[in-house]
């Protein structure tokens, strides 16, 4: 196998590009299961606590675009042809679906012809499975599919380039064959969509579509969170005004990174000779991660809090990270309950851990202004009780001005201050507020001597469904706002208009820009790292030499 081949392997499994590449499509985990599970039957599916629902497609016409010179849909408009429902996300509802009973999976389903149809199932990891305890081990789920299938998982779809099998179509009634949990738990759920084709579709076939089987097998594989090879995975974009055209591209990719952590926040490019590369925490694992083009490495650990009552934190680890103007890393972390920056040979220094003789809170987000003045937020979300935690001192969540030694207490106005980010030219102090009764991004004007003047509401997303409320919040060059809000990630203009939002298959709670030319948005997404290419280069810390 070629180093290019082992590479694309090792994309299409997610696996740890340090490790041994492993082959792909048939050959994943070819040795025997430790155990297996049969989906087409009753015993198999009521072990992992699941239910098959199914549905038919139909095809209806959308309006879209011809090829523009650009080769991208820029060109002429036109109608063409989609389908629904669109049942792959993780959260779509399909309580009114019809049920299957396993026995009769194999069925033929469709009406014949050009017809799609979709299988959905919610699994639960058990206990065990017979003898075997199923902890710490990696699923694979096996199908086939007569003619072809798509498989989604917890709402994503990944396709590297040149795949052929797994998640996409494999061949004419090809097995598909992929890993759908890796470290898994008990308890924890994983969703499939599978997506059914029916073919030779040039043939107008016909026959039906058949799911001929569908097992999962438990083998023991590598634990703990992944860099993988860069690849292509599903995105929405929903636009809401014409102008959110100038800012995603027509068709925009977005590519995984990385995987498998407990949760992932605070992240920062870090620019140097070879290109640059990500910073980026796991508070609840306490740790920061570096990746680099397919290479994950722990740069700090613990990297918040390493107290004797550590067991009682859920995120006890770092938040934000950001770079002060000589390229110094300035980090909040949640357990210690402070703000320090790394010096160059590596010692820490202390910026702020208390006000008024009472600790903060824990600090959550931080944003540097152009004269190395350092504005944070500090809710108590780092605590392990939140805001009934008895360790709690201030009776506020504040919004804090840090210069020269010297703490300031800019506002007290919000119960749960999040993500926070200063407009192109720092007149106005942007903050978001995590709280379910009231997700607003606040505007703040910023005063000659550094404090905030009286904030004002500059948009308010509590009706917007989802359950998320406001997290991290970027700026690019123009003014517009990127916030981590309900549903995904928000795009506001500079005057408060919303022109949409992208929504990955997992939700992105904050972000920041890299690349060299500072077009790249990187987005921790809950376990995962994504990133997108966006047309517009955001604001993002710029060390001066």
């Amino acid at each position: 196998m070629s180093v290019a081949q082992q590479l694309l392997a090792a994309a299409l499994l997610g696996l740890w590009i340090a490790g041994s590449p492993v082959s792909a499509g048939e050959d994943i985990f070819p040795d025997k299961p430790e155990a297996v599970v049969d989906l087409a039957s009753r015993e198999g599916v009521a072990m992992l606590e699941g239910e098959w629902r199914y549905s038919d497609t139909r095809l209806i016409q959308v309006a879209f675009h011809d090829p523009g010179p650009d080769n991208q849909p820029t060109g002429p408009d036109t109608r063409t042809w989609d389908y629904l429902p669109k049942a792959g996300a993780r959260d779509f509802d399909d309580a009114n679906w019809g049920r299957i009973d396993p026995l009769t999976l194999s069925k033929p389903r469709g009406h014949g012809h050009l017809s799609f149809n979709w299988y959905r199932i919610r699994l639960t990891i058990p206990p065990r499975v017979g003898k075997f305890d199923p902890t710490g081990s990696t699923v694979v789920f096996e199908t086939q599919v007569d003619d072809y299938a798509e498989v989604w998982v917890d709402g994503e779809l990944p396709h590297p380039t040149a795949q052929s099998g797994g998640s996409v179509v494999g061949g004419w009634n090809a097995r598909n064959r992929l890993v759908i949990g890796r470290d898994v738990k008990p308890g924890q759920q994983i969703q499939i969509a599978l997506f059914g084709i029916n073919g030779p579709i040039s043939k107008s076939p016909t026959n039906f579509i058949f799911l001929h089987y569908a097992r999962l097998e438990f083998h023991r594989g590598p634990r703990g969170p992944m860099g993988v090879i860069p690849h292509e995975v599903n995105v929405d974009v929903i636009r809401v005004d014409p102008a959110i055209d100038a800012i995603v591209p027509p068709n925009p990719k977005l590519w995984k990174l990385a995987e498998g952590f407990k949760f992932t926040e605070g992240p920062i490019w870090i620019a140097d000779g070879s290109g640059g590369h990500l910073l980026f925490s796991d508070p609840n694992g306490n740790t920061i991660y570096s990746y680099r083009d397919g290479a994950l490495g722990v740069f700090r650990m613990p990297s918040g809090y390493s107290g004797s009552d550590i067991a009682e934190y859920g995120q006890p680890g770092s938040n934000g990270l950001t770079l002060d103007s000589r390229g110094r890393l300035t980090i909040d972390q949640h357990g210690n309950r402070r703000v320090i920056r790394i010096e160059p040979n590596g010692s820490e220094t202390v910026l702020a851990e208390g006000y008024e003789g009472k600790r903060l809170n824990s600090p959550n987000d931080l944003v540097y202004r152009s004269d190395d003045s350092l504005y944070f937020t500090d809710p108590p979300f780092g605590l392990p009780k939140f805001f009934d935690d008895p360790r709690k001192e201030l009776p506020y969540s504040g919004v804090y001005r840090w210069k020269d030694g010297q703490l300031t207490l800019l506002t007290k106005d919000l119960s749960g201050p999040n993500g926070i980010a200063f407009s192109p030219d720092e007149r106005y102090l942007y903050v978001g507020d995590w709280d379910d009764k009231f997700k607003v991004v606040m505007r703040y004007p910023v005063l000659p001597d550094g404090t905030l003047g009286w904030g004002e509401v500059f948009y308010d997303m509590t009706g917007a469904p989802g359950g998320d409320a406001i997290d991290g919040i970027k700026v690019d060059v123009n003014g517009n706002l990127y916030v981590s809000g309900p549903g995904g990630l928000w795009i506001l203009s500079a005057d408060g208009k919303h022109l949409g939002t992208i929504v990955p298959p997992r939700h992105p709670h904050n972000m920041t820009w890299g690349d060299p030319d500072g077009r790249t948005l990187y987005m921790t997404a809950e376990d995962r790292v994504y990133r997108i290419r966006l047309n517009v280069p955001g604001i993002h810390p710029q060390p001066r030499p």
